[in-house]
């Protein structure tokens, strides 16, 4: 059996690093572009951070998105973990099928669907009992959740799946109560995939536009709207900056998590 050309390896590996983060090191490269064209080189300049700060809609559609998603991911892990460990631990009840078809219905129902069936029932819920009044931070969440929830709980069940179900036994077997036993013995074993589906609803919520497009209402847009409703009119480097100082923040956090991860296993 030959081995495979060291050479030729290094250039698969290297097109495809290059495929998939060049186009973000020019996007973070032209955000200190001195020109307002988004494909020529003027010259360095820290001008659009300066355009970035005084750009109110920008950076309140930025506030409200990372609100969103900070509460999306944290429901959505609560929910969603709990959900994980029924369908890991539980095995087959009555109403499974329903269950899990409940369950995994927002992973391969389109977007558009879920968004519509969500305004329609919320215009429902209003016109019977006055509440929401419109639509906000407060249904952009629960469409986010919805979403999300289904993913974490994916990741989850998959995590709990591999665990050694004899140290539950054990912990059972001493007296313990099947509570105690999953705060005691299954969630801190369960900790990074917690932090790693936390980190994937923060994203999917961060990014969703669909959803939000249903459920926002005036005075309540998030930055991918906000995004979107601008490439109409043409896109400025200030954008550029914007997804600069983004991708700086979550690198920042995925270094992090990684350094906590590793010294948790470590230890």
């Amino acid at each position: 059996m030959t081995r495979p050309d060291p050479v030729l390896r290094a250039v698969v590996l290297a097109a495809g690093y290059a495929f998939l983060y060049l186009p973000i090191l020019c996007l973070m490269a032209f955000s200190f572009n001195d020109s307002a064209m988004m494909t020529s080189w003027s010259g360095f300049s820290l001008k659009w951070y300066a355009e970035l700060f005084n750009d109110q809609a920008l950076l309140s559609a930025a506030r409200l998105s990372l609100l969103i998603a900070t509460l999306t991911a944290t429901a959505a892990v609560v929910i969603g973990t709990w959900a994980g460990y029924v369908l890991a631990r539980m095995g087959r009840f009555r109403g499974f099928a329903l269950y899990i078809g409940m369950l995994s219905a927002p992973l391969v129902m389109p977007e558009v669907v879920l968004g519509i069936s969500l305004l329609l029932m919320f215009v429902e819920v209003s016109d019977l009992f006055g509440w929401p009044a419109g639509n906000g931070v407060f249904t952009i969440w629960v469409g986010h959740v919805t979403l999300c929830m289904a993913y974490v709980a994916v990741i989850i069940q998959s995590r709990i799946r591999d665990l050694d179900r004899s140290l539950e036994e054990a912990a059972l077997d001493l007296g313990a109560t099947p509570l105690k036993v999953f705060f005691v013995i299954t969630l801190p074993l369960i900790v990074p995939a917690i932090l790693a589906a936390w980190l994937l609803a923060f994203t999917l919520s961060l990014d969703d536009v669909v959803i939000a497009s249903f459920l926002s209402g005036p005075g309540y847009t998030t930055l991918p709207l906000e995004v979107f409703s601008r490439v109409r009119l043409g896109l400025k480097p200030e954008i550029n900056a914007l997804a600069t100082l983004f991708m700086l923040a979550v690198g920042i956090i995925v270094v992090v998590a990684n350094r906590m991860q590793w010294r948790r296993q470590s230890q």
